[in-house]
This record gives C-alpha cells, sequence and structure tokens, in this order.
C-alpha cells in the first residue's frame, strides 16, 4: 500500500511527533492521509466517537489528518496495570484472555494480527497513503517472534521505514548503527534516517551526519531541532511529561490547529520532504516475510 512507516531507536525518540506533523504535512499537500499504529501500551486513552478506546496519540494523528479519531487507527491498545499485566483492548473494547492464557502466545498472531490486518485492509481502500507509527525499537530481537507493531506492520503493509533517533539523549549514532546491523533482512526497508530533537548549532552535527550516511549507506533526511514550545500530549511511561496529562485531561483535549501546523513547518524546513512524499507514494517491491 501506499505509505511510510517512522521507526524510532528507542521509545521516546519523537515517532509520535514525527507522523503528527507529517500527517498535517501531507494534508495540507492534498493527500487523503491515515495515521496508523498497530498496537500502543499506554494509559493514556482517547474515547471515540463510538465508544471505543484507542491511544491518545493517534487521536491526535488523527486531528492533525483533518478526520475523526476512529478505531481502526489503533486496534490494539494496552493498559499497564503493573508490571507484568495489561488490559488488552481489541478494536476499541476490553477483550480478556481465557485462564491459563499468555497475550504472546495465544493473542499476538491470532486476534492480534487479524485486527491490525483489517485495519490495513480499510485503510487501504479508503485513504491515498497511511503513516504508521511503530513501538519502541525494532531492534529488539527478543521479541521478533511475537512482535505486530514494528517490522512485521511493515511487511504487512509492505511500506518503507524511516528510523528516528533522539540526538538529545545522546548515543544516537550508535543507536542508528546497532539498530541497522540488528535488523537482518529488514534492513533494506529502511530508506531514510531522522535526528530528531537536536539543541545548539546544527552545522556542529554536519560531520555525524556525513558518516553516518557513508557508514550505513542510508540517507539522512534531516535534523530536527528541539522545540520547547511545541509539545503533544505524552503517552510514554519514560517521557518525563506524561504525568501532566491525566485520562480525563486527554479525553477532554482539543489540539490547536496553529500548533500542528507550527509542527508540520518544523519538519518541512528540515528534513527532505520531497524524498519522503516520493517513498509515500512508491510502492515497496520489499517482500521479507
Amino acid at each position: 500500500m501506499n505509505g511510510l512507516m517512522i521507526q524510532g531507536t528507542s521509545s521516546n525518540a519523537g515517532k509520535s511527533f514525527i507522523v503528527t506533523g507529517l500527517c498535517r504535512l501531507f494534508f495540507n499537500m492534498g493527500v487523503k492521509i491515515c495515521p496508523f499504529k498497530s498496537q500502543n501500551m499506554s494509559n493514556y486513552s482517547f474515547r471515540t466517537h463510538d465508544g471505543g478506546e484507542i491511544s491518545v496519540a493517534q487521536a491526535v494523528q488523527a486531528e492533525a489528518s483533518n478526520l475523526t479519531p476512529e478505531i481502526f487507527m489503533n486496534p490494539i491498545l494496552l493498559k499497564p496495570q503493573n508490571n507484568l499485566s495489561s488490559k488488552i483492548f481489541l478494536n476499541g473494547h476490553e477483550f480478556k484472555l481465557k485462564p491459563g492464557e499468555n497475550y504472546f502466545k495465544d493473542f499476538t498472531l491470532t486476534h492480534g494480527i487479524n485486527a491490525i490486518k483489517k485495519s490495513l485492509e480499510h485503510i487501504e481502500n479508503n485513504f491515498d497513503a497511511i503513516i504508521i507509527e511503530g513501538a519502541g525499537s525494532p531492534a529488539e530481537i527478543n521479541l521478533n517472534t511475537h512482535e505486530i507493531v514494528n517490522m512485521r506492520v511493515a511487511r504487512l503493509a509492505d511500506v518503507p521505514v524511516i528510523l528516528v533517533a533522539d540526538v538529545d539523549r545522546g548515543g544516537a549514532l550508535a543507536s542508528v548503527v546497532g539498530t541497522l546491523e540488528l535488523l537482518g533482512d529488514d534492513r533494506e526497508r529502511v530508506q531514510g534516517i531522522i535526528f530528531n530533537q537536536f539543541r545548539g548549532d546544527v552545522e556542529l552535527f554536519k560531520p555525524a551526519v556525513t558518516f553516518i550516511e557513508n557508514y550505513t549507506g542510508v540517507k539522512v533526511l534531516g535534523v530536527v531541532p528541539f522545540d520547547e514550545d511545541l509539545k503533544i500530549p505524552a503517552e510514554d511511561s519514560l517521557c518525563t511529561n506524561a504525568k501532566n496529562y491525566g485520562e480525563t485531561q486527554i479525553n477532554t483535549f482539543t489540539a490547536k490547529n496553529n500548533v500542528y501546523e507550527k509542527i508540520a513547518t518544523l519538519l518541512a524546513n528540515n528534513l527532505d520532504i520531497n524524498f519522503m512524499k516520493v517513498l509515500l507514494h512508491t510502492k515497496s517491491t520489499l517482500q521479507h516475510q
């Protein structure tokens, strides 16, 4: 299908922020764009018009795309209850495993993957293109067998991947190189790299960009500067501002149009959007199942 997938080298790399800005950018270009995240883990949810629950991130991305938030944009939502368990929301409503069943063995590649396939099919039939958000890192090899949120979804949708790294955390170069090294055949699907949340003079980072392109052979699409004033609601427990957003606040949150426009402008000024637009409308021929 036509589209892109934004994956990160870690949690809180800025995937949701990048997807939100791209949704507004492509909407402004006249593309009927749809955001999507197959599985999200967050206690900050948004109640849709038909009573279902999805992650707040996809609700925000829908608003940026000038769409009503819908369940098919986030078919699986996990609400952590403690370190060992989560409530499962499938297609917007709570799903209970039977006694003795295991989420990874008895849900992900049955109920979960079926819901994801149906959502992708609906989006392909009703929109020009999709922007998919991954979760965490695609290089968690211990999760590869049952993961349904990163490269398996990229293969199902057959879309190119753009990898996002957070410069502000430090170690961005090593995280990019290490992630690519652990992707196996899926490495070919990565068509671009974005360095996000850069503070200071971007000229000082140019040697790093040159090194990464020469070392990995993957194009760096740009370096996005840190902007303290541009924020969207946090959903990740690792986010330092996550505690500022309670569920009631999220459900009544109305994003201001100018915030989406400012994020879109920030990305347009710092990324190779023309290259990304070509990727968006170029059906992939990569089929590593």
